[in-house]
C-alpha cells in the first residue's frame, strides 16, 4: 500500500528530485464533475457541500508554518486531485461545520461554541497541522501530518496520544466517506518509531472490510520517503443511525 502512494507522490520525479508547489493547480484542489464510487455517492456530495462553504475557515489549505516538505507533498497530491483520482478534504475548527444543513441534527445546529480536538489552537503550527485526500474507489484516506512543539512527548518528538489521535481523526474520516456517520469501537496502535516534531508523515488509511454496520480499517504512519515506519493501526467503527444523536443512540443499549 505504501509502495504505491509513494509510486504516486513521486511520478514521473527520480529520488533526488526536488517537488515544487505548481502554480497552475488550485490551492483548495476542488475538481467539478467527478462521479464518486456507489459505496460514498452520499457522503462524496458533502464534499462538494465542503468546497461551497464561506463561513468557516478551512485549516487544510497552507499556512507560513507548513516546512517545504510539507508543501511538496501537499503539491503532489494535489496535482493528482487533477484527474479526479483523489480529492481535497477541508478541515474546519468545529465538528458540525463538516456536516450539510440537510444532514445536521438540531443540537448540531445550535451547537456554536464547540473545538474539534485536533483544530482547537489557534496559533498556527504549534499543534496539528494536517491536510487529507480521498481516493473514493480504493476506499483510502491519507493525512500528511506535521506536528507542532505543543504536541510534545518525550523530548523532540510528538506525544504517542498526538499520534493516536491524527490515526483516528484520519481513519474515521475514511470510514466517514464509506459508510456515514460512524463511532470509534475499537483502535489498536502499535507504535514503532517516535515521530520527530516538525517532521512530515503520511498517515495512509485504508477500509478493509464492510460487515452490516461494523466497518474495518486499518492504517500506517510513515515518513514521506518511505524507509520509516512510525505506527501501525487496525480499528473498528460502528455506522450509527443518522437519525438520531449519539446521546439518544447510547441510551437506547
Amino acid at each position: 500500500m505504501w509502495r504505491n502512494c509513494v509510486r504516486l507522490a513521486r511520478r514521473g520525479l527520480g529520488r533526488g528530485a526536488v517537488l515544487r508547489p505548481d502554480p497552475t493547480v488550485s490551492r483548495c484542489g476542488v475538481v467539478r464533475g467527478l462521479s464518486p464510487a456507489a459505496p460514498c455517492s452520499s457522503l462524496w456530495n458533502s464534499v462538494t457541500w465542503f468546497s461551497q462553504a464561506r463561513q468557516s475557515k478551512d485549516y487544510a489549505l497552507p499556512n507560513s508554518s507548513w516546512s517545504q516538505g510539507m508543501m511538496d507533498l501537499y503539491s503532489r497530491f494535489l496535482e493528482m486531485c487533477k484527474d479526479g483520482t483523489w480529492k481535497r478534504i477541508p478541515s474546519y475548527s468545529n465538528s458540525a461545520d463538516h456536516i450539510p444543513e440537510s444532514l445536521k441534527l438540531m443540537s448540531e445546529k445550535e451547537r456554536k461554541e464547540t473545538r474539534l480536538f485536533p483544530r482547537n489552537m489557534d496559533t498556527e503550527g504549534v499543534g496539528f497541522e494536517y491536510a487529507m485526500f480521498l481516493n473514493p474507489s480504493e476506499k483510502r484516506m491519507v493525512c500528511l501530518f506535521q506536528p507542532g512543539p505543543y504536541l510534545e512527548g518525550h523530548s523532540g518528538f510528538a506525544h504517542g496520544g498526538s499520534t493516536a489521535t491524527i490515526i483516528d481523526s484520519t481513519i474515521g474520516s475514511c470510514a466517514t466517506f464509506v459508510a456515514g456517520r460512524v463511532m470509534t469501537a475499537n483502535l489498536s496502535i502499535n507504535y514503532r518509531n517516535p515521530i520527530p516534531l516538525g517532521s512530515v508523515v503520511l498517515v495512509d488509511s485504508k477500509v478493509d472490510q464492510v460487515e452490516g454496520r461494523k466497518v474495518f480499517l486499518s492504517c500506517h504512519v510513515r515518513s514521506i520517503d518511505g524507509q520509516t515506519l512510525h505506527a501501525e493501526a487496525t480499528a473498528l467503527f460502528i455506522r450509527l443511525d443518522s437519525t438520531k444523536s449519539l446521546q439518544q443512540q447510547m441510551s437506547c443499549q
